[in-house]
């Protein structure tokens, strides 16, 4: 670890690795015609319609971590793109579901392929995707994602 690592803050480090692992993504995905939150709306739907799934934006939403309202401009975008179709949900007429066209999955399936590579690179240095380290590093990130933030309850302690 270098020495402007160790003085860092954890939050610091969180910030500098996701922004790397961000530009690093849009770079990738890039020659595809992508963004890295279209890739991570494509990668999602994909999972999700392997499992059988047609989800509606707000599920989408829910499962890439991404705002709702992103999302349904995401998938216009990639609607226009011809990567994507949105049908109007039978039973929820002010819901739409998500689904990848042909080219959608082709796109959607090449851009796995290239970020997968690139995790690869990212985890070398913990042992790769199916190191123990890694699988700890998974699941610390795990925790802190689940930990509820609340700014005005921060700036309450820093008051008392």
């Amino acid at each position: 670890m270098s020495s402007a690592a160790e003085r860092a803050t954890a939050g610091s480090l969180v910030w500098r690795l996701s922004m790397k692992w961000r530009v690093a993504v849009d770079r990738a995905v890039a020659p595809l015609g992508l963004t890295h939150a279209q890739y991570v709306l494509m990668a999602s739907l994909y999972g999700l319609s392997r499992s059988g799934e047609q989800p509606s934006q707000r599920r989408l939403a829910d499962r890439a971590g991404l705002e709702p309202l992103y999302v349904s401009k995401l998938a216009r975008t990639l609607e226009a793109a011809g990567l994507l179709a949105r049908t109007r949900d039978p039973h929820d007429p002010r819901a739409m579901r998500l689904a990848l066209t042909e080219q959608g999955l082709d796109v959607t399936r090449r851009a796995i392929v290239v970020i997968q590579r690139l995790l690869d690179q990212l985890l070398e240095p913990l042992g790769g995707q199916d190191s123990p380290r890694t699988r700890q590093f998974k699941d610390d990130l795990a925790a802190l994602l689940d930990t509820p933030l609340d700014p005005l309850t921060a700036q309450d302690k820093e008051s008392s």
